[in-house]
């Protein structure tokens, strides 16, 4: 059979960093019958919907984008929120994806025939699509996380998540409750300190925060990235490799954490001279076992005399306010949530069903997995982009991303070539996510704390526990000996079977 690349279809959901990176990879190998499903009114993922105060990326900017659409202006080493949102807007407008994209339309589940070997999503408005292929582009920090406090809806004031910011309620003069010290909240309570009456920081734990490498990039460097030859690319790859070898400390060498331990105590006591308020913001947890943040303005903003921290847990929420378990009511205007992301529920809410009405929310019972974190057994032509087991505590996202992107259009080349479906074998996906659990824990991330890297059940469904390099390293290529081909009908060149005819 010749190239379908004309005829394959494919259906992406989400329009984010990787739904519109996927998209543009497909256009440039030649695919045009594409459709992004997104529920929103306009591209951006996270980095639409994150517009509270202060909200920045903590990778530096000449990293945190596309290889092959680089931004040579950039305001600071360090972008923010709107800047971020604006890049990925004019990515989508310059490689002639906006036209494939329907917005507004967001995705109840999919399900997939044998017989067909097609997909068929459903949107929650009823209607149905039909494709070949599904990518779902929906990031691991898309759903908020709401607490489980009871009383929470009988608070009499506002209340907000970060994620869903409200722009309409005025801060200023207010008595503020802030539930949750997250990566988030680093971020904004800086920003809403110096115009609030009172502040009230309620943490579980504290987090180890160290100095952001930030600043703006003057006009002669910016002039400079943007006609010198080569400096960019240069720029690029000196951030790709001075935070590429910190990998190993997360996974290889966690003993020496303690150099980054050690930095952050000297953060700490330099930013907090207050015993009192230096002891509560003195974490339990080794460094790194939880997110590591960076911020030069955090600490400055706690030691203020408007802000009060409470290490107490909350046990309650009244119409007046917090309740701690001292028995203290902590009267509030407002309660601000910065309580996160539910990471773990890889494609939730979505019901996807594949072979056989094999339900994915079943075979994840006891926790996401998917060989080399895009493709699980049983869902054939199925991909997931930043899936189980492919963040980063240490370098750019978008690098791992680029390197799915490119692995799931060689997959659908192959479906394009002769194939009708292709389903990854459960022993080869059994055998990758073995690997990745003993690999995890020897990590640090499996010290003991409680962070939003593990699920219910205290395993890490969420971090790729190597290098970049080494994950680039197993997506260049798809290994066809680790899939199931079923072949299109008539077309004797494909078998289904392992190591057979390709």
């Amino acid at each position: 059979m010749g190239d379908r690349s004309d005829t394959t279809s494919i259906t992406i959901i989400g329009a984010g960093f990787g739904g519109i990176g996927m998209a543009i990879e497909l256009k440039r190998a030649g695919f045009e019958d594409i459709v992004l499903f997104e529920k929103a009114t306009d591209v951006g993922g996270v980095w639409r919907e994150n517009t509270y105060p202060g909200a920045a990326c903590d990778v530096p900017s000449h990293l945190y984008s596309f290889s092959f659409a680089t931004k040579r202006d950039w305001s600071r080493r360090f972008a923010q929120q709107a800047e971020i949102h604006g890049y990925l807007q004019s990515v989508a407008e310059e490689y002639d994806v906006l036209r494939h994209i329907r917005f507004g339309a967001e995705v109840e589940g999919a399900r997939f025939s044998e017989d067909s070997g097609t997909w068929t999503v459903r949107l929650v408005d009823g209607t149905e699509h039909v494709s070949d292929v599904v990518v779902t582009a929906v990031g691991q920090l898309s759903r908020p996380a709401y607490p489980k406090i009871p009383g929470i809806d009988s608070f009499a004031g506002a209340l907000f998540h970060s994620a869903d910011w409200d722009h309409d309620y005025s801060l200023a003069g207010r008595k503020v409750a802030v539930i949750g010290t997250g990566a988030s909240a680093i971020q904004f309570v800086p920003q809403i300190q110096p115009e609030v009456a009172e502040l009230r920081l309620f943490q579980r734990s504290p987090a180890h925060v160290l100095p952001k490498p930030d600043y703006p990039y003057s006009r002669l460097a910016t002039a400079a990235l943007r006609r010198v030859p080569g400096l960019h690319t240069l720029s690029r790859w000196a951030t790709y490799w001075q935070m590429e070898p910190r990998s190993a400390l997360f996974t290889r060498f966690p003993r020496l954490m303690t150099l980054l331990q050690r930095r952050f105590e000297w953060n700490l006591r330099r930013r907090v001279a207050d015993p009192v308020k230096r002891e509560l913001l003195t974490p339990s947890d080794p460094i790194g076992c939880k997110r590591i943040l960076l911020s030069n303005d955090y600490y400055p903003a706690l030691v203020r005399d408007n802000v009060a921290i409470v290490n107490d847990a909350i046990v309650e929420i009244r119409p007046e306010g917090v309740v701690t378990a001292d028995g203290t009511v902590h009267e509030v205007d407002a309660i601000i949530l910065g309580t996160g992301f539910q990471a773990s529920d890889f494609l939730a809410p979505m019901h996807v069903a594949g072979r056989g009405g094999l339900e994915l929310n079943e075979v994840w019972s006891d926790g996401a997995e998917a060989h080399l974190g895009i493709a699980v057994s049983g869902f054939p032509n199925l991909f997931m982009l930043y899936g189980p087991n492919t963040n980063l505590s240490h370098t750019s996202i978008v690098f791992m991303l680029e390197s799915q992107i490119r692995y799931i259009r060689r997959c659908v080349q192959k479906l394009s070539a002769g194939a009708r479906w292709i389903d990854v074998r459960p022993e080869a996906q059994g055998e990758f996510n073995d690997g990745v659990q003993k690999r995890v824990a020897a990590t640090i991330w499996d010290a003991g704390c409680d962070s939003w890297y593990l699920n219910a059940a205290g395993k890490n469904t969420n971090n790729w526990p190597a290098s970049t390099v080494s994950y680039w390293l197993r997506t260049r290529r798809p290994d066809w000996d680790e899939f199931t081909v079923e072949p299109a009908a008539g077309d004797s060149a494909v078998v289904s079977a392992a190591g057979g005819r390709r």
